[in-house]
């Protein structure tokens, strides 16, 4: 099995950035952690603060693999390239947030990933990018 986690904009921050938030752990302990819990899958990982290069990589993944986890963090709310991304890939998109994103601003309430993901896990920490590799199993 095949699977790819696509990280978003100041992800790549994550054990710096707002650690009340997001933990104290940067991605790529964590992702270190994955690679051993989950030695079966054939686990990538790809980060871009840059809307169109997280685009062009759905685009590129997305009817090869067999699944995508997607934090696209803020560009979850903005972002219809990426929703349209998702929607025309065959690759099924588990859509992750670590924080609750319905426990804080408003806008981060509105997705326009969802409508076209396989699930939605947030709220769980780093813990919900395990959740949504597990749903691939």
């Amino acid at each position: 099995m095949r699977i790819i986690i696509i990280n978003g904009p100041n992800l790549n921050l994550l054990g710096k950035r707002e650690p009340e938030v997001y933990g104290n752990k940067t991605f790529e302990d964590y992702y270190s952690e994955l690679q051993f819990r989950f030695k079966e899958v054939e686990l990538e990982y790809y980060q871009s603060n840059i809307e169109g290069e997280l685009i062009s990589k759905l685009q590129e993944v997305g009817f090869e693999y067999d699944g995508i986890v997607l934090n696209a963090a803020a560009y979850t709310h903005t972002s219809v390239g990426i929703g349209d991304a998702v929607k025309a890939i065959e690759t099924p998109v588990v859509e992750v947030h670590i924080s609750n994103t319905h426990k804080r601003e408003d806008f981060r309430h509105v997705s326009y990933i969802s409508p076209n993901a396989k699930g939605v896990i947030l709220g769980f920490g780093l813990q919900s990018y395990d959740l949504a590799i597990r749903s691939f199993l």
